[in-house]
């Protein structure tokens, strides 16, 4: 007969039970809308206060300095006077405000349950149109994901949501601004993947997606479906010799990604050690800005006429030396003093640059083929994100015939930033503020077995009957220590009606001069565990219940098998480090008459 001691395990599959993806979805849908009208709204207010500066008129439209010739004290104050501003809305607005944007959206994931405060929603855009219509050298693609993401997190905060619905709804307003700024909804969503969801799972992807949809089709109608930067590629032919001048300059673009990210952080900490406060930072950045911007005046700004006119060819020889220099330098220091704006921009500007340079020595393929290899190969080396450059760059230029050099270009700028940095510009920033990223996504070790591969089987003296007597004998013969879970089954069918453990039988036994049954050392069962679940939903158990052990049972007749610790579950990581680590030899040498190896004999470390 069933008694009181029946176990009463936690429910399985609470640990995987899927957020509600269709109402996620659902919200996300209004997120890309939202985030479409954001980007517009951001791209109007940049180029409103481009004009109002450089050309004192009232316009919206996206313009960049130096389309005519400016007097020097504007060239050199009107990027001081906006650092400035920038600075005390940093200071007396929002700290968040401050950076180039993704750094503060991955930390907001990380750390803030992706939370963020409504007021950054606004701020943000504002300080960017600020440092970018007032000649700054950044781009406009941080601020609309941060703003973007602000959006969704807003809504997110507002309803009933766990973090990682709200996660999701972040993301989808930061891939929908992203892909209304460009035009580009599989490059938003690479960037979402590579960068800011941390995983690749229906309850995410799928809404995210649903945004970056909506997003794209409603910058239809706001800003047209055109490409950002037309190329004609029609008479594209390529050979294997372009395929390797593609790596060389990806190499090359590589190189420049270092050197930059290098000098972005070089910056940066030279600012920290200024001996006041970094609310006047930016506008020391900005005298930088403004210097540079008497040197070579197309270096601020947005840029986007001078990117099109490097990835179609028409770029002169010194805008290309003035942009490789000037542009470099001033962007890295600027952005190393914590003003506001994004990176995208600038990197398209400045691997377009050495693209168009390196096209003069190289063969023609067509006008602008180089300029835009060296565009993909500085966004791969500079963001760590090769699949995002590749598609980033067909998405934006719709010379699609390039897809083979530009995989070639980017992931060879990517291979030599990873070997010789750390980690890249946005998640160097995220690694200083005390925080351990990764980009390096695998499966899971604890994926890969289940609970019967690595559990203690119970033998004869692993397993006890509610109706035994509790004798020192019966005791002795357990295996483990003291505290080692025993499972107790019913005396008739077998099934598991809980648990007990050597100390707990010897506390029993030790008043009584008559044995008493093992019933009266039993505790219900919190948790059992079914043999054909994998070590990572054990895991979560043993998290959920703060347990460290369980009894693995075939679910079919609820009979014990074994039982499964914490310690076993490092059987998955240590094969994961066997795998890594342990080399051999598994097809023989015959011809050295070595001994032949055993096929398939692997070192498990199990």
């Amino acid at each position: 007969m069933r008694t009181a001691h029946a176990s009463t395990p936690v429910r399985l599959g609470d640990f995987t039970a899927r957020p509600r993806m269709l109402a996620i979805t659902a919200l996300a849908l209004v997120v890309g809308g939202i985030g479409s009208l954001a980007a517009l709204a951001l791209l109007r207010l940049i180029g409103l206060v481009t004009n109002l500066v450089f050309y004192q008129r009232l316009s919206t439209a996206l313009v960049a300095p130096g389309a005519v010739h400016h007097p020097w004290w504007l060239v050199l104050g009107a990027p001081v006077v906006g650092g400035l501003v920038v600075g005390l809305m940093a200071r007396y607005g929002s700290e968040k405000i401050r950076g180039h944007g993704m750094p503060e959206a991955i930390e907001a994931i990380l750390t803030g349950g992706s939370r963020v405060q409504p007021k950054v929603a606004v701020l943000k855009p504002v300080s960017a149109a600020i440092s970018i219509g007032t000649g700054g050298p950044f781009g406009a693609e941080g601020p609309i994901i941060m703003t973007g993401g602000a959006i969704g997190s807003i809504l997110a905060q507002l309803l009933h949501l766990t973090a990682n619905e709200r996660k999701t709804l972040l993301v989808s307003g930061a891939a929908a601004g992203m892909a209304a700024t460009f035009n580009s909804p599989l490059a938003a969503i690479l960037l979402a993947v590579e960068l800011l969801l941390f995983e690749w799972r229906p309850r995410s992807f799928v809404p995210v997606v649903a945004a970056v949809s909506v997003a794209t089709v409603c910058r239809g109608y706001l800003l047209g479906t055109a490409p950002v930067f037309p190329v004609n590629a029609a008479g594209l032919h390529l050979d294997p010799t372009l395929d390797v001048l593609a790596a060389i300059v990806g190499l090359t673009g590589g190189a420049l990604a270092v050197a930059a990210t290098w000098l972005v952080y070089r910056a940066e900490d030279t600012f920290a050690r200024l001996p006041f406060h970094w609310m006047w930072w930016p506008t020391i950045g900005g005298a930088v800005i403004g210097l540079g911007g008497l040197i070579e005046p197309r270096a601020l700004g947005v840029g986007y006429d001078v990117i099109d006119q490097l990835l179609t060819g028409r770029a002169t020889l010194d805008l290309i030396i003035g942009i490789l220099t000037v542009k470099t330098v001033i962007w890295a220091l600027s952005l190393g003093s914590g003003t506001s704006g994004g990176v995208l921009a600038p990197v398209f500007m400045i691997g377009g640059a050495l693209g168009a340079w390196e096209g003069m020595l190289f063969p023609h393929a067509i006008p602008g083929f180089w300029g835009i290899l060296g565009l993909a190969a500085v966004v791969g080396g500079v963001m760590r994100s090769p699949l995002t450059g590749v598609v980033f760059t067909l998405e934006l230029t719709h010379a699609w015939g390039m897809l083979l050099p530009l995989v070639v270009s980017a992931t060879a700028a990517y291979a030599l930033s990873a070997l010789v940095l750390k980690r890249s510009v946005l998640t160097e920033k995220i690694a200083r503020r005390g925080l351990h990223l990764t980009r390096e996504y695998s499966t899971d070790p604890l994926e890969t077995f289940f609970a019967r591969e690595v559990m203690l089987p119970l033998d004869g003296g692993g397993l006890l009957t509610e109706h035994d007597d509790v004798t020192r004998e019966r005791i002795g013969a357990l295996s483990g220590p003291d505290d080692a879970l025993v499972p107790v089954v019913d005396t008739l069918d077998g099934t598991l009606v809980g648990v007990t453990t050597r100390r707990r039988l010897a506390d029993v036994a030790s008043p009584h001069t008559v044995p008493p049954t093992v019933r009266e050392a039993t505790s219900p069962c919190r948790l059992v565990v079914h043999q054909d679940q994998t070590l990572r939903q054990v895991a979560y158990l043993f998290a959920e219940t703060g347990l460290s052990s369980a009894p693995v049972v075939d679910p079919a007749t609820r009979r014990p098998l074994g039982v499964i610790t914490l310690r076993h579950l490092l059987h998955a990581r240590l094969h994961d480090l066997t795998e890594e680590h342990h080399r051999e030899r598994v097809l023989p040498r015959q011809a050295t008459g070595e001994r032949p190896a055993a096929l398939g004999s692997v070192t498990t470390g199990g």
